[in-house]
């Protein structure tokens, strides 16, 4: 259920930034060039832009939620992470917005080159979310969509040197969209002191989502606070090296097998084989030292044709309740453990340190 909960979490952040985000712009944008504002419509601009840093901040507390291997977030990091993204995309649209009332064909230009220019950056990165090529290249287009308006996590590991390009471009893009637009504004429909104030508000909003920006990392990130007992600092902090022996260690040790599930589990009750519990689980055991000895050949082998933990983060789940279903159904079947061997550039290995938990 927590895995559905981060895949419905994902497409309904792909459909607000592909529905709200232009109709945002759109609304500003007729509010710059009337020189006012409607109550419905300052409704509907303030509630797209609350869907749009809601959704952001509701997948990432979802998606680690859902991970074992993540730390989960804290509903005041949640609440920071919203403010961080609400005031960074409203400087983003505001600029938008006001650049568009005056330079209506320029604008479709930066925003087509600004997509295809972050589409190919994130292409760049060599993403796993789908299986096939051009799915992961159809994804990655629609992620440009959200680069357009904020910065967006998409890659496994840190990030801080492609969020600080990232944000250094937007706020070099933001500046040049208001000063052009500064300079070139109506002047009969728009006095000189509206559009200063114009100017402020692109600026100490961008200026308050950095500032909430580093209140997260450095305050509130699920990995722990700038400022407690085991912190090493804010977003620059160090990774420490992993020790030999720890888990994250164990899984390069030797192939074992896979215990077999005792009769008391399998009788559990109806509903426990298809809950949330994590089909695999780390043995934090230390490595067993490495001995020749003869591979077993009897019993049932389940073949997988894509290398251990490599495959897409997006079938993940899907591809560990088929191994949890078909390992129960083999147990029914064969006296023997079912084993698990993944394709490898070499031989075939078993699997490595994992167990059911049926």
């Amino acid at each position: 259920m927590m895995f559905e909960s981060a895949d419905i979490s994902m497409l309904r952040l792909l459909e607000t930034f592909l529905k709200s985000a232009p109709q945002l712009v759109l609304q500003l944008s007729i509010m710059v060039q009337q020189n006012s504002i409607e109550p419905l419509q300052g409704l509907s601009a303030s509630a797209s832009l609350l869907s749009l840093a809601w959704m952001i901040a509701s997948y990432q507390k979802v998606l680690r939620d859902s991970r074992e291997d993540k730390m989960p977030m804290s509903y005041k990091g949640a609440v920071v992470q919203i403010l961080w993204h609400l005031f960074t995309i409203a400087a983003r649209a505001i600029a938008f917005a006001l650049f568009a009332s005056v330079f209506q064909l320029y604008f479709g230009i930066f925003i087509v080159t600004h997509w295809c220019i972050m589409t190919f950056w994130i292409i760049q990165g060599e993403t796993d979310f789908c299986m096939s090529k051009w799915e992961e290249i159809i994804y990655n287009m629609v992620v440009g969509i959200i680069y357009i308006f904020c910065w967006f996590n998409v890659k496994e590991g840190r990030s801080r040197y492609r969020m600080c390009i990232y944000y250094v471009i937007t706020l070099s893009e933001n500046a040049a969209l208001t000063v052009l637009w500064f300079l070139y504004y109506n002047r009969e429909a728009i006095s000189d002191f509206d559009a200063l104030i114009l100017v402020c508000v692109v600026s100490s909003s961008f200026a308050l989502g950095i500032f909430f920006m580093f209140i997260y990392y450095c305050l509130l990130h699920p990995n722990g606070p700038m400022f407690g007992s085991q912190a090493g600092g804010c977003i620059f902090r160090p990774q420490p090296a992993p020790v030999p022996g720890s888990p994250t260690d164990a899984i390069t040790s030797p192939p074992r097998s896979l215990p077999r599930t005792t009769g008391g589990e399998r009788e559990g009750a109806p509903g426990e084989r298809d809950s949330c519990v994590p089909v695999f689980q780390v043995r934090p055991c230390a490595p067993p030292a490495p001995a020749a000895r003869a591979p077993r050949t009897e019993g049932p082998v389940i073949r997988i044709d894509l290398p251990r933990k490599k495959y897409p983060a997006w079938d993940a789940h899907f591809i560990d309740r088929r191994l949890r279903k078909t390992i129960l159904a083999l147990e029914y079947a064969s006296p023997t453990t079912p084993r698990l061997q993944y394709r490898t550039p070499g031989a075939p290995q078993e699997v490595l340190e994992y167990e059911t938990t049926v």
